[in-house]
């Protein structure tokens, strides 16, 4: 994807930099967890330095001058709460990918804040900036010898009848092992006898929370799944959703650039358009830097890998604890970037 560049003033000197429309914060680290201080610190400088992990060489610059969406991934959103009104000011818009998990018997999430104090801060954010801004993931699902799919039902259903009024989607994904060396590496090393999940395993997991879901009327979602479970009204997501950019962005103060880049239509210039969208895309915006069972549209993400403190054990973004431990050592709030040269 080629952003629109210009050049800025940087602490080392002059820099040619990509100026994104969407920002992702962020696949690789629980950024509003651990760096909400850092984050808000670029926003008021109006850039942030990126380092791609396979080419260290040469970090990328990238300004927030045409940010009109950051996406927030986390666990523990609370410390950036206090953050969001600058953003408001600032006339950027968010909404946020809520990872709530019930893993606490199993230990698979030995740093994230207790269940009861999560369910807290969702409420509170929900309340906040509004339902359909906050999105719940129970991602992943985690099958070992001691944690069987029923179970893994019994806590979706648990939180489930918690948060069905503070929120519109439920995505979830089933945990893809063979996928990740390192995870199953952190696993075998934690002593976690991990299974992987069948396809029969996968339909009836499906169907159990569709059957669930009658109660609480949510969108369903899967994250990155090849298989089709349409027969049980879930669809596959895209956690960088245009649809829902669209929505939580004010038409009269969009930008036409980022309007074009979207592939936007008005609903006045579609010919006999029916249903209850108010515009189309008409693009095919999907990210080709994800893997190809991703949805997500195009966007620019911010974060680095191994600088993830809650250290889950199926996490696929840190290769270890000594690893995280070296890196945040190295992280101020003046970094330019998470990861430092």
């Amino acid at each position: 994807m080629k952003w629109p560049t210009h050049e800025i003033e940087t602490q080392d000197g002059k820099q040619t930099c990509i100026a994104p429309w969407i920002i992702s914060a962020s696949r690789a680290t629980d950024l509003p967890a651990y760096y909400s201080e850092w984050f808000i610190d670029k926003i008021r400088k109006g850039y942030v330095k990126w380092v791609n992990p396979f080419n260290r060489k040469k970090p990328q610059y990238i300004s927030f001058s045409n940010t009109q969406v950051v996406v927030f991934w986390s666990k523990n959103p609370k410390p950036l709460i206090s953050y969001l009104r600058e953003l408001d000011e600032k006339k950027i818009k968010y909404y946020f990918q809520f990872t709530l998990n019930d893993y606490e018997h199993e230990g698979f999430e030995p740093r994230v804040p207790p269940l009861e104090e999560r369910v807290e801060t969702f409420q509170m954010l929900s309340e906040l900036i509004g339902k359909d801004k906050v999105i719940w993931r129970f991602d992943p699902l985690l099958i070992t010898d001691m944690t069987s799919p029923d179970v893994l039902l019994e806590k979706i259903e648990k939180m489930g009848n918690i948060l069905h009024t503070l929120t519109e989607k439920l995505v979830f994904s089933f945990a893809d092992i063979r996928r990740y060396k390192k995870v199953r590496s952190n696993l075998k090393s934690q002593g976690i006898n991990y299974k992987e999940f069948t396809g029969e395993a996968m339909d009836y997991v499906a169907q159990k929370i569709s059957e669930l879901n009658n109660a609480w009327g949510l969108t369903l979602a899967t994250c990155g799944e090849s298989r089709d479970f349409s027969q049980y009204g879930i669809i596959k997501n895209k956690c960088i959703d245009d649809e829902l950019i669209l929505k939580i962005t004010d038409s009269r103060a969009r930008k036409k650039e980022f309007e074009k880049f979207l592939g936007f239509k008005p609903q006045g210039e579609l010919f006999e358009k029916k249903g209850g969208s108010s515009a189309d895309t008409g693009k095919n915006l999907k990210d080709k830097g994800q893997r190809k069972e991703c949805g997500c549209i195009y966007s620019k993400d911010i974060g680095s890998y191994n600088t993830c403190s809650h250290l889950c054990v199926y996490c696929y973004a840190n290769t270890s604890p000594r690893a995280v431990s070296n890196n945040i050592k190295r992280i101020t709030v003046e970094s330019d970037a998470l990861l430092p040269c």
